[in-house]
């Protein structure tokens, strides 16, 4: 196959230096999905994008793809910069969970606009949250919300409508990420707890839009189950965990 260049939103989700001036990024595309590139020069201090391919950046790329892994960057013209999160130590943890768990979720190069989506308007939000929080960044109902379209964008959604067990519709009392779901009371050994309100305020999470999250009504517990809820089902389906969540 040929050298070709092709044009794509893309947003950057780590950057990483590379030589003497070059970078190597990690990027979330609309048209291809996770891709890498090299941005040969871009730490120059006259370089034509540099300041443009910061983590966050939400930019329409001119990409060369040759016949190695990773693409060249060739041309970069800012969407949003998203750089007054760089500014913020709350709203920075925040998106660093949000970037982690798209760079662990969404490891091939294949297309998936939905989840491109979601990620943009994160970051759309993430830019008009407080800058100040009294809640620890993994606990924020956007970032919590976000990891849980991930889940559901990425196939490792939890059934949480009815005991996957028994089907039972009532009396929900756990989730047990090996059974794939929520389970009631009686099927609930070795299940991670989940009361009414957690159970009530994950469903919220998962049907309310981006843009709602902080209106979902997610208690301090609630946010702490749904948290315990998506950590699980990263180890148990992707046999990973999020260093970003441990902060």
């Amino acid at each position: 196959m040929g050298s070709r260049t092709v044009r794509t939103e893309a947003v950057v989700l780590r950057s990483l230096r590379f030589g003497e001036a070059d970078r190597i990024l990690h990027l979330f595309t609309r048209d291809q999905g996770r891709c890498g590139a090299i941005a040969k020069g871009a730490r120059k201090t006259r370089s034509r994008f540099g300041a443009r391919l910061e983590p966050f950046c939400h930019v329409e790329l001119l990409l060369h793809r040759g016949r190695g892994e990773l693409g060249t960057v060739s041309g970069a013209e800012l969407v949003r910069s998203h750089q007054g999160l760089a500014l913020d130590p709350y709203r920075l943890a925040v998106g660093l969970i949000g970037a982690e768990a798209m760079l662990k979720l969404f490891t091939e190069q294949e297309a998936n606009e939905r989840a491109f989506t979601a990620l943009t308007r994160f970051l759309d939000r993430l830019d008009a949250i407080p800058s100040s929080a009294p809640a620890r960044p993994a606990l924020d109902p956007l970032v919590l919300s976000f990891q849980l379209k991930l889940l559901w964008l990425s196939g490792y959604m939890p059934q949480l409508d009815g005991c996957v067990e028994c089907g039972a519709l009532e009396g929900l009392a756990g989730y047990r990420p090996d059974a794939g779901g929520a389970v009631c009371r009686d099927c609930g050994g070795g299940a991670i707890g989940l009361s009414p309100g957690g159970l009530r305020g994950i469903r919220t999470l998962v049907a309310t839009p981006l843009a709602d999250a902080h209106d979902a009504g997610l208690t301090d517990g609630g946010a702490r189950e749904a948290l315990a809820l998506v950590t699980a089902s990263y180890e148990h389906h992707g046999g990973f965990r999020l260093r970003t969540l441990s902060a």
